[in-house]
């Protein structure tokens, strides 16, 4: 049967902090203390904060099978309640998709509230943890505090502020790329990393079109490169050779002012295939396709606003840069994964490059605003398997005649 309301007790740890990891979630119910489901893993090599995120979406998920409207969601990771709560920051590339995870459900009930309890107040979730550490370790599983069948109700911690709002502002930067080692507990360092061991993507904007020059939004429209586009590809693709003679792949988003500029680089590289990518391709600006800026503020002044106020908020018709932004994140971690060590060109448009670079500068949504990137602009960025990243040249226009 369906309950309206549920607690959530959660928790996870490592033994190592990189080491072996678990965590427990407990879903309870507020009035009587009752424990209405169990949830706790095993989750091999992982950091306490990744298995802390891991309990908090096993909470959640436990919830949303029950039925639950209302959620008090309690634990004593105070980074996980104030990273909901969208008061820290999620500095660390690894913790992004995993508050995405959380924030996308949090987004099934009706309300959701996140609070800190001392550990004391966690014991039952503490436990469970503890005993998936020990199945990560290969060691006799120590006894959860309690069961199912077997705690008696207790009293519950009292609710936080509501942290909905706040989490789906986390969920609007959160999901990006994590797989392999965790990077969320590596020490901050001035010292290099070594070059050859990152996968070095060098992001291109296509080459300017009629509408580039007059201002007017272009998402889905296939607008081809202009005259001046198409020399500005050739100097780009000039560019791109000097700056990575070796390059392993070639992708494009599939519009032809992209592909276009694609294969004048490809050219200059010896040949290499183009290979379109639907996940790089533009914004859908939906009804505003085609229009300029002054035409959208004048025909649709209050959805204009609420688009430029939040990521979250799509054009009439349209795509929002949450959405972009999620489909840019999985075309990063695919980059990382299949191209380890080497070099990959992608040309794309504006919006997927100010997502990629905002995820990988760790700031905030202010910079899609701020951030201005030029037609045939050459950006390049190093992704480590550790989830590091290191920006190193934004907007390159050199190879472009000044206007």
């Amino acid at each position: 049967m369906a309950v309206r309301a549920v607690v959530i007790e959660a928790d996870g740890g490592s033994r190592g902090n990189p080491g072996p990891a678990g965590y427990g979630a407990v879903v309870r119910d507020p009035a009587t203390g009752e424990v209405l489901a169990e949830r706790a893993e095993s989750i091999g090599t992982a950091t306490n904060n990744v298995a802390e995120y891991r309990g908090l979406i096993a909470g959640l998920e436990a919830a949303a099978e029950l039925g639950a409207a209302e959620v008090d969601a309690r634990m004593d990771s105070k980074l996980v309640v104030e990273q909901m709560c969208g008061r820290w920051q999620i500095k660390h590339p690894g913790l992004r998709p995993l508050a995405a995870r959380a924030a996308a459900l949090v987004d099934r009930f009706e309300s959701v509230r996140f609070s800190w309890i001392p550990r004391d107040r966690n014991r039952h979730a503490d436990a469970l943890a503890n005993a998936a550490m020990d199945t990560a370790a290969g060691r006799p599983s120590r006894s959860a505090a309690g069961s199912a069948s077997g705690e008696p109700p207790r009293e519950v911690a009292g609710a936080d502020s509501p942290g909905r709002a706040q989490a789906r502002e986390v969920a609007a930067r959160a999901a990006t790329r994590s797989t392999g080692t965790d990077p969320a507990t590596a020490k901050a360092s001035w010292e290099p990393r070594p070059s050859f061991t990152a996968t070095r993507l060098i992001l291109v904007r296509h080459g300017e079109t009629e509408w580039t020059v007059q201002h007017r939004y272009a998402g889905r429209a296939d607008v081809p490169l202009s005259e001046s586009g198409q020399a500005q590809a050739r100097a780009t693709a000039t560019r791109v050779a000097a700056l990575a003679p070796s390059v392993a792949a070639v992708l494009s988003s599939p519009l032809s002012r992209c592909t276009a500029t694609a294969e004048a680089i490809a050219t200059a590289l010896g040949g290499l295939p183009v290979r379109p990518q639907d996940d790089w391709i533009e914004c859908d600006f939906g009804d505003w396709d085609g229009h300029t800026f002054a035409e959208v503020r004048d025909r649709w002044p209050g959805e204009l606003d609420a688009w430029l106020a939040s990521t979250r908020v799509a054009p009439p018709g349209g795509e929002s840069f949450t959405e972009v932004g999620q489909r840019v994140d999985r075309a990063m971690v695919a980059l990382r994964e299949a191209y380890p060590g080497e070099t990959v060109v992608v040309v794309s448009h504006v919006s997927p490059i100010k997502l990629a670079l905002r995820d990988a500068l760790a700031a905030g949504d202010a910079l899609l605003h701020r951030l201005y990137l030029d037609a045939a602009g050459i950006s390049v960025l190093d992704m480590w398997p550790d989830g590091g990243v290191a920006v190193r040249s934004v907007n390159d226009t050199a190879h472009l005649p000044v206007r």
